[in-house]
């Protein structure tokens, strides 16, 4: 699909600014409330991590929260990729304040923040310029994305000592960077109908269908957190163990939460941590939300 034809420095209400930014945390929340994510920390336990739970991922929310709007403020005045990535090392730096200097969110600052910069810009499309009780169709959301700032994306610095860089030297795997370059193929084709499909499979039961969402992306991407922790063969055993809890049909199987928990149980014990998943599956709660209408 064709992106929107993006009008420069428009100037967002305060009101819509706010609301983008109440998508992201809401969306961030949301994850860290999703359990069994295996191997990841949640509001029932830490996962496969000694260095923070819950409370730390509700601290860094609160303290990003407000550079979402800045984001969107950004994109909607039609800021290039390095005045984005100035908030996003904000972002992060308030981040590693409120969590006492563990990262809990970059992945997701770097991924949430350019669809809210996506979305401040076509908020700025609207005449007045609005987002509130307005749907922005998801592939012109990743399509403003993709063309605005891809090219940016993927040929911006790379972070030395990151995991996803690490992976990328030993595995070839693309991570972050390749997934906002291409315009969030994995979320389009598999977070947001596995999310629709946990819909279905369990009706009333919004914490099912994001688990049934998350262990789609578990199944098919190649998670870079994954490939640092366990190499070759914990993504394997990641990807098959995921594929097993769908082929068993899921949050549909009567006993899907047992067989979840065994899943998690699984990850924890080999200290695997799907962090990049995570992230996705934030984007997808975002994009699923701007779709429908904040």
């Amino acid at each position: 699909m064709t992106a929107l034809q993006l009008k420069p420095s428009v100037r967002l209400p305060d009101a819509t600014t706010a609301a983008i930014a109440r998508v992201a945390a809401d969306a961030l929340l949301a994850e860290v409330e999703t359990w069994p994510k295996p191997g990841l920390v949640s509001h029932v336990d830490r996962g496969s991590h000694d260095d923070m739970d819950a409370d730390t991922f509700r601290r860094s929310v609160a303290a990003t929260r407000p550079f979402y709007g800045l984001l969107a403020a950004a994109g909607a005045d039609g800021a290039e990729m390095p005045e984005l990535r100035r908030i996003g090392l904000d972002a992060e730096r308030a981040m590693l304040v409120a969590t006492g200097g563990v990262n809990t969110h970059r992945g997701a600052i770097f991924g949430l923040g350019l669809l809210c910069a996506a979305a401040g810009a076509a908020a700025a499309e609207r005449q007045p310029p609005s987002f509130a009780s307005s749907r922005c169709p998801a592939p012109t959301l990743v399509a403003v994305v993709r063309q605005r700032w891809g090219r940016a994306i993927a040929c911006g610095p790379i972070p030395l000592k990151s995991h996803g860089t690490q992976a990328l030297r030993r595995f070839g795997a693309g991570g972050a960077r390749a997934e906002a370059a291409g315009g969030f193929q994995s979320v389009l084709e598999i977070g947001l109908p596995a999310l629709r499909v946990g819909r279905r499979l369990a009706p009333g039961n919004p914490e099912a269908a994001r688990v049934q969402a998350f262990f789609a992306l578990l199944a098919t991407v190649d998670d870079t957190n994954l490939l640092h922790r366990g190499g070759a063969d914990g993504l394997r055993y990641a990807q098959e163990a995921a594929a097993g809890f769908l082929a068993a049909g899921g949050v549909g199987q009567p006993e899907w939460l047992d067989a979840a928990v065994a899943v998690h149980r699984g990850f924890v014990q080999r200290r695997l941590s799907p962090g990049g998943c995570a992230d996705l599956l934030a984007a997808t709660l975002v994009i699923d939300r701007m779709e429908t209408g904040i």
